[in-house]
């Protein structure tokens, strides 16, 4: 039997549950190839805590919310909201530079500069609005940084850095952020499907 003569519903399903795994393999994949903190430099310790917050601190606000108005799904909003709550009520980017500057690795102008290209292919992605697509996006996003929060917390650690408010808070509160997306995303992918063809991992 081919794909062709499936329900569309039945298609959506197979999407929806066929995508986490794959995310959720791309990230393992992408935390087994961090290098060891062991054998890096205070230098590239500081480059990867800078990266990341130049990266981060100004954009994932902004990248969740071109998720939500991306979405035409009602039962895929709440779970955007609740993310977007914390994240503006907490002042998680507020956390995350107190991080960044007790580990003495406030982002420079080289930093911002060493990022921006791969940083501006993923606002024009997201500024597609193409819901489905977007929610993947984030979805990978979230469980990666809750996976990565143990490493970022010793590689500060490492730079003599005790404030780990924000590892902390996200090693947490991004598992639950990163299955409502999961959520979200089939929700999103019953009323508002890809077009056929269309690949959801971009380009």
């Amino acid at each position: 039997m081919t794909t062709s003569v499936l329900s569309p519903q039945f298609q959506n399903d197979s999407i929806a549950s066929s995508v986490q795994p794959k995310i959720e393999a791309m990230i393992n994949e992408l935390s087994a190839s961090l290098p060891d903190i062991k054998l890096l430099t205070s230098e590239e310790r500081r480059g990867i805590i800078a990266r990341y917050t130049a990266v981060l601190e100004a954009n994932f606000i902004y990248w969740m919310t071109a998720t939500l108005i991306s979405v035409q799904s009602e039962g895929a909003r709440p779970h955007l909201l609740e993310n977007l709550h914390e994240e503006v009520s907490e002042a998680h980017p507020v956390m995350l530079r107190r991080f960044a500057i007790a580990a003495h690795a406030f982002p420079t102008d080289i930093d911002a500069l060493a990022v921006d290209e791969d940083l501006t292919k993923v606002r024009k992605f997201l500024g597609r609005l193409s819901a489905v697509q977007s929610l993947a996006t984030m979805a990978f996003f979230e469980g990666f940084i809750q996976k990565f929060m143990g490493y970022f917390a010793d590689l500060a650690t490492a730079q003599g850095s005790t404030d780990m408010e924000y590892t902390d808070v996200h090693g947490v509160c991004d598992i639950a952020h990163t299955q409502g997306l999961f959520d979200a995303l089939s929700e999103e992918i019953a009323v508002n499907p890809l077009a056929p063809g269309v690949d959801i991992f971009g380009p």
